[in-house]
Formats: structure tokens, sequence, C-alpha cells
């Protein structure tokens, strides 16, 4: 049976990770190689050394292709950072065949109707995702094609990106010869491996807590409501706790995934009071408790205070799943709880055929959903060629190149 090689690169702001893998004619998925390497070069997801970028995928490849065996020739890719930006734009077209049916070009006519909403002279847009059609005012329809009426409408969420920090990004992998299958915003991604159907269809929020962002995705009936990126996480917390305690950023670090923990503890315990000592320093664990609980309690605010929608147990019922890096701290889904009034949780990957083992933590959300975004989107992906926009989105690729 013959198998398709696919690829994916995670460019992080604290780690690069690679998965290799290849799928069956049937859509079965398997891993075959994985390459993790710290990541250089980049702050908020967005690169500020291109040398030290590159080496560091280039590291990341390199230790995929040996177990593997083969080279990495082209990969789905995730993008984030503060210059991504969304909105939800409507498109109407006349269906003009005598028949009045609905045909896959229509479906493209009207998403081109509904991609013309201003936007600013250096981005351009990364996905166009049809949220829903209408037919002659019968809303919430999924699939047209097929149906008759004289009016097709489309709700489509569309996500833009700046041409220059995506280019910079493609450029240091494209130098290493490896080429770019498609470009996915993050938090779509890591929604692929942590998301339940039943949490997509109810109304969920999914927040990856990386180590330079924490990337939003809320999902609605099943489809996207909206994006976001907060240019806080893991990183933001190491730094508190470096000039709140006098501490190097790298020992601050070392003390976060030591000690740290948002679980209520009884003040008066003697635990609580109790030094922590590491590379001779000695700091308070009540002062190291304190300043990540008030930093993940501000976090949690943030999450609530980014939705479009004042509602909040309305538009997501299904609650908070948190994932990547930064959620693994103990006692974080109980504070997030705690301060947002709906239910919380901590989403990881499944685990996969292969020599996965290692992906099933948070940190590799986003990772193993780039691959399962191309699996779950394979007849209508993204930018590139979602609901065949191919051409449309061409010359965006050019800039690229």
């Amino acid at each position: 049976m013959n198998r398709a090689k696919i690829g994916a690169i995670d460019v992080g702001t604290t780690k690069v990770c690679t998965i290799m893998g290849d799928v069956d004619s049937e859509g079965g998925l398997r891993i075959l190689g994985v390459g993790i390497a710290p990541s250089l070069g980049l702050q908020k997801g967005m690169v500020v050394n291109a040398d030290d970028a590159r080496v560091a995928i280039a590291a990341s490849v390199k230790k995929a292709e040996s177990i593997a065996g083969y080279k990495l020739d082209s990969a789905y890719v995730g993008v984030t950072g503060r210059h991504i930006n969304s909105v939800n734009n409507r498109g109407v077209i006349a269906v003009t065949r005598g028949d009045q049916l609905v045909r896959p070009a229509d479906l493209k006519r009207v998403l081109q109707v509904a991609r013309s909403v201003k936007i600013p002279a250096d981005q351009k847009v990364l996905h166009i995702i049809p949220r829903h059609y209408a037919i002659d005012g019968q809303e919430g329809v999924k699939n047209p094609i097929g149906m008759h009426g004289f009016r097709l409408d489309v709700e489509a969420h569309i996500i833009t990106a700046a041409i220059a920090s995506v280019k910079n990004l493609t450029k240091c992998i494209r130098s290493l010869g490896i080429d770019i299958d498609d470009l996915v915003m993050e938090p779509l991604a890591s929604a692929e491996a942590v998301l339940t159907e039943e949490e997509r269809q109810n109304g969920v929020m999914l927040a990856d807590i990386g180590g330079g962002t924490t990337d939003i995705a809320v999902f609605k009936d099943d489809t996207i409501y909206y994006t976001s990126v907060i240019p806080v996480a893991g990183q933001t917390l190491t730094r508190d706790l470096s000039v709140g305690l006098g501490l190097s950023f790298e020992l601050a670090e070392e003390m976060k995934k030591k000690y740290g923990d948002v679980t209520p503890v009884e003040k008066g315990s003697g635990e609580f009071n109790e030094p922590l000592m590491e590379d001779g320093h000695s700091v308070s664990y009540r002062d190291l408790s304190d300043i990540i609980r008030i930093r993940i309690d501000e976090l949690m605010r943030l999450l609530v205070l980014e939705l479009p929608h004042s509602d909040v147990p309305t538009i997501m019922p299904s609650g908070i799943v948190l994932t990547g890096g930064a959620s693994k701290l103990p006692g974080i889904a109980e504070l997030a709880q705690e301060v947002t009034k709906i239910p919380v949780k901590v989403g990881t990957p499944v685990g996969l055929p292969g020599v996965s083992d290692i992906l099933c933590d948070p940190a590799y959300a986003t990772s193993v959903g780039l691959l399962l975004w191309k699996m779950k989107n394979k007849d209508s992906q993204t930018w590139e060629r979602k609901s065949g926009l191919r051409r449309l989105f061409s010359n965006f690729f050019r800039f690229f190149r």
C-alpha cells in the first residue's frame, strides 16, 4: 500500500518541533520522525533574528530526518503573532443559471465577495473559512452544492497576517530546501488535536498558552466563531518571576517548571512558607506562588475580555480548553474556572501510531494539530486551496518565495 509523506514544522518562541509521517489511502496517519530543538531568534511568535531562527529550525528538522530515515521536502507550518487579525464578513451573489442549481463555481464566487473586506496594505489573507451559507434566506446551510435557489449568502471568518512577518518565517524554512505546503494559524491547528466534536458544536474556547503568545480560537455550531492572539504567555510569567524574585531569566524558568503551582494553598501551612533552594539561590515559595497566581489570574481575565460577546456562558457552554506548554502548571484549570466561572480543562493530544510518545503533551498540541488539520481538511484546505480559491491566493504565496 502506497503511503503519502507528510510533515509539519511548529516554530515557537521557546522550541521548534518538526514532525514527519505518512498517510495511507484510508487516511491512517503514522508518525515516523520527531525533532525538537530550543528556539532561537523569535519573540512572541515572530522572527527577530533570521540567522538564529534558521539554525534552530535546521536542528529540529535534522533530528526528525535522522529518526524518519529520509529528507523532509515540504511541510505544513504554523503561524502566530500579534500581527494576526480576524473578522467575520458576509458575501452574497445571485445564482443566474436557468436551473438555479448551486455549483462549486458559485461557492468560489461568493467567497470572493466575502473576501472583499478592507484590510491594511501590509497584510494579506491567511485563511478564509466559510462559517455557514444561506439559500434564499434559509440560514444554517453547511454545503449548498446541488441545492436550488436564486440567492446564495455566506458568512466567512477571514484571518489576515502581516506580509513581512510571514515572509521572514517562510524564508527561514525555504532556505533549508523545504517547501511549504500550507500556512495554518496555530490555534486552528491546536484545536484539531485537543477539542472534541461535541465541544466544537456546543461552543468552546481553545486557549493555547505557549512561550510568547496565547492563541485563541472560539468554536460554535462546529465552525469557527472568533480567533485572536494575546502577547502574554509562559515567558511573560518567567519574566515576572525573574524581576520579582531577583533571579536570572534562566533560573526563573527552571524554578517555574520545577516548583510552579497555582493550586490554592493554606496560608498558614509550613509548606507554603518553606524557602526553595536552587543553584545556591533561596526564594520564598509564597512569593513564587503569588507571582504565578497573579499572572495566571490576569491571563484568564484577558481571555474573557477578548471575546466580542459578553454572554460567555451562552457562547461557549463547554467552557475553555487550555493547552500549550504553560497549561501544564498544576492547578491552572482550577484557578481558571474560579476566575471565569465556566468549566475549564487542560487538553492533551491523543496518541498517534508510530514514534509519537513524546507528543502526548499539551506543549505539542500545535505540532500534532498541523498534521491533523491536513487530514481533516484534505478536501477543503486553507488559504492556498480552501473552497477552490487556489488562484485567488496564489499572489499571496509569491510574497514568500
